[in-house]
């Protein structure tokens, strides 16, 4: 069995998401694949009390008990690796992580870590999305699902959704409609990534 970790900082719609396509699509029977564990840096985060009602192993680490960026994610790197299994490392999820994470980090977990990002990168890495787009004219806006390089909101894009601005259209609103395109984009391609090895 292939582990799943998926990070998480609140309301984890996406995570959600994700934990019910794997049940609905039974990709534990089918592939092999499970959603093994969720954490959190933010006690608070409401995706970890969805997590527990599943039976996923639902972890906190705050990154507010660690003096840095570095010590924060090598307790949060060791917590991931202990859902590695021999010949099947672990993939792991960020689905609205808030935490920018070190080279470090992402070099332990390199050709495994996947985050999906409110925006048809390449435009506008990093927050804001649905603003900018707004500001900039854009007639169009969407999702991109994406493994993580180190160059933040950069490396090979695995899917995209496109949704169109509509007159009148706010940042909220464009969020809303951009969100339930990720529902459906994020684990699809998870499943597409993790059929191709």
């Amino acid at each position: 069995m292939r582990n799943i970790v998926i990070l998480i900082s609140g309301g984890g719609s996406n995570m959600a998401a994700i934990v019910r396509a794997s049940e609905r699509q039974e990709w534990a029977n089918r592939w092999g694949v499970q959603v093994a564990a969720v954490v959190s840096n933010r006690a608070d985060a409401r995706g970890l009390d969805f997590a527990r009602q599943q039976g996923i192993d639902a972890h906190t680490l705050s990154h507010r008990s660690y003096g840095s960026r570095e010590e924060f994610d090598a307790a949060l790197a060791d917590t991931v690796g202990r859902y590695d299994r021999p010949g099947a490392p672990a993939l792991v999820v960020l689905a609205g992580f808030m935490r920018i994470l070190t080279p470090a980090f992402v070099e332990r977990f390199a050709g495994r870590l996947l985050n999906i990002h409110p925006s048809l990168l390449p435009a506008f890495p990093g927050l804001h999305t649905h603003e900018r787009a707004l500001a900039a004219g854009c007639r169009f806006a969407g999702a991109t699902v994406h493994e993580v390089t180190a160059e933040l909101d950069h490396g090979p894009i695995l899917a995209q959704a496109v949704v169109p601005i509509l007159p009148g259209d706010d940042a909220a609103g464009l969020a809303a409609r951009v969100l339930s395109q990720e529902h459906q984009i994020y684990p699809r391609a998870i499943l597409q990534w993790l059929q191709k090895r």
